[in-house]
């Protein structure tokens, strides 16, 4: 086995989050290793309780961080203590633990790294699930009395799943990650289900459910609450609209996330008994935005960042994009070549006008010319280029005003576009 290359201070108690970061990518062998027997016995050692929390764990392939960030801005509006564990992050390490609705410190991070590494001996953690651990200690340190947590992947055997939650949610399920979950929605849906326990509220923001999602939850005896059944939203020209068992809402301003998603948060927010009128949840709506998601940074033309990257992200992407009406869109797209790219790009083909393909120059990533040959036809433009930023400076030169210019396909994507405008805007000050 390769020894692990660590950065160069061997006192650990001094490390830079840069350091630690570099250490996580090399201590575990591999990316991934579901399973929670290692990561349950660190946290055993760690001697955390959070059994006094009201804990929401959320799952789905898609949602999971806006569904997030919704109930946590009405948990603020409402004057609760919350915090948010959500992966991956764009710019910012930082990004993947909010308190109180913001980063903690690098040095918060560093020496909650620190306490894991003591904690684990020689038991073996990949990036993510120390990534876990740390998250769950800084929220434990914190004492705040609401835990948001995101699950990486799947459910049944991600790290997160070590805590019992208060509330379970599962916001939707498609195609991703099919080497490790199951290759159709029906298995995956199973180990999504992993989260879910006797007796406790579980929302489903599905509106259209695998069969296993439904049998599952009659299995695990869970409370369930259903979206199209038990909840459900409208949206027409007077606003966003919800109906709950016990609540309703009426006229709020459309959300800046997928509406789907801010209805099922809507219906976790009514469990919670969070006692907010229209005017407050009014705020709440137009406070609630995540960077990557739906994110408009320009207008005329104007240009949107998603980091959809699967075929149901895109479906709904395509349309909210529809619903705008431009006068044409032009797309910048790069993804990683392990993702179904011809299904995940098909959806945005009947709206888009021109293609800006990329090379997305990570590890895994797809050359430009794969996704060329996915979306290739007589009726659009297509153009190649060896980087997002390439692709992304070319297509704004060409966006006229009425136009709608999106970039999708993948975090990477998205967080490269977002690093060049703020490198940009630092140098135009």
């Amino acid at each position: 086995m390769t020894p692990i290359q660590t950065p160069q201070t061997s006192k650990k108690e001094v490390w830079s989050l840069n350091q630690w970061l570099t250490y996580l990518e090399q201590v575990h062998p591999n990316d991934i290793e579901l399973g929670l027997d290692r990561v349950a016995l660190v946290y055993k050692k760690l001697g955390l309780d959070l059994s006094q929390r009201t804990i929401v764990t959320v799952a789905g392939t898609n949602g999971k961080g806006t569904t997030c960030a919704l109930i946590e801005q009405a948990l603020l509006m409402a004057n609760c203590s919350v915090a948010v564990f959500s992966s991956p992050h764009l710019l910012d390490y930082r990004e993947r633990v909010r308190v109180s609705g913001a980063m903690l410190s690098e040095n918060a991070h560093c020496q909650a790294f620190l306490k894991i590494e003591q904690a684990r001996g020689d038991i073996a953690l990949t990036y993510f699930e120390f990534g876990t651990l740390a998250a769950l200690q800084l929220m434990a340190e914190s004492n705040v009395q609401y835990l948001l947590l995101e699950v990486g992947l799947g459910g049944r055997l991600d790290a997160v799943n070590i805590v019992d939650p208060t509330i379970a949610v599962i916001t939707g399920i498609d195609l991703d990650h099919q080497d490790w979950l199951g290759a159709t929605k029906e298995q995956i849906a199973i180990e999504k289900a992993g989260i879910f326990r006797a007796n406790i509220p579980a929302i489903i923001g599905d509106p259209q459910p695998p069969v296993t999602l439904v049998s599952a939850a009659f299995e695990n005896r869970v409370n369930s609450f259903w979206q199209g059944q038990d909840f459900q939203y409208k949206v027409d020209h007077k606003g966003f609209h919800w109906q709950g068992r016990n609540s309703r809402y009426d006229n709020l301003p459309n959300p800046q996330i997928p509406v789907q998603n801010a209805s099922t948060a809507l219906q976790v927010i009514e469990i919670l008994g969070l006692q907010l009128d229209s005017s407050q949840m009014m705020q709440t709506f137009k406070r609630t935005s995540l960077p990557g998601r739906r994110q408009v940074v320009q207008s005329k033309p104007t240009v949107i960042l998603d980091v959809a990257h699967n075929p149901q992200a895109t479906n709904l992407l395509a349309i909210d994009i529809k619903n705008k009406q431009p006068q044409k869109v032009i797309a910048v797209v790069a993804m990683l070549a392990d993702k179904d790219i011809e299904a995940t790009l098909a959806p945005m083909l009947p709206i888009v006008s021109n293609w800006y393909c990329a090379s997305l120059d990570v590890p895994r990533g797809a050359p430009a010319s794969t996704l060329v040959s996915a979306v290739l036809s007589n009726e659009q433009k297509v153009l190649d280029y060896h980087s997002v930023e390439a692709a992304y400076i070319s297509a704004l030169e060409s966006a006229e005003e009425d136009d709608v210019l999106v970039v999708f396909g993948s975090f990477f994507t998205v967080a490269k576009i977002l690093e060049m405008r703020s490198l940009t805007s630092k140098i135009k000050v």
